[in-house]
């Protein structure tokens, strides 16, 4: 593979399940959830870490219908960007919820593995591929360090 795209798979892992310098990834924010936590909402009309979750789900595959071009595939629930969820929705739900996100984001960092070094440069709207990918890492990164504020608020 060549060296810039492994670098880009390197970087989406390390935002999603890798363990890196920056700390906390997605999955390690998620990891021992209870539903009660990850119900729990920061404030009133805020997402809970169960909705942030399903929303770095389906931008994960928003990046993935972006590079991959072609007919779009619709995301797997019904809606977009935001889900809402509720502890009436049960544990088997957050398990298979949580269990998509790591579906989708295996789907790409599988396809960006499989792109050539020249597709960095195509666009995805006003974006290249190569940043678009770049952004899904961030915005791991930023949703995980949301879910570890949110699991620390109980305890203020």
């Amino acid at each position: 593979m060549d060296r810039e795209l492994a670098l880009l798979v390197d970087n989406l892992d390390k935002a999603f399940n890798r363990r890196s310098w920056h700390g906390t990834n997605l999955r390690g924010a998620l990891r021992g959830l209870t539903l009660e936590t990850a119900s729990r909402r920061p404030g009133k009309g805020r997402p809970s870490i169960w909705e942030l979750a399903l929303h770095c789900a389906y931008w994960k595959h928003t990046v993935l219908n972006r590079i991959q071009g072609g007919k779009r595939v619709s995301f797997p629930l019904e809606g977009s960007n935001w889900f809402p969820r509720s502890p009436k929705d049960g544990a088997s739900r957050l398990k298979a919820d949580l269990a998509l996100l790591t579906k989708i984001h295996r789907e790409l960092r599988e396809t960006v593995a499989s792109l050539s070094p020249k597709d960095l440069d195509r666009k995805a709207g006003r974006w290249t591929w190569r940043e678009t990918i770049l952004g899904a890492a961030a915005h791991d990164l930023h949703h995980a360090g949301q879910m570890q504020l949110i699991k620390r608020m109980k305890s203020l």
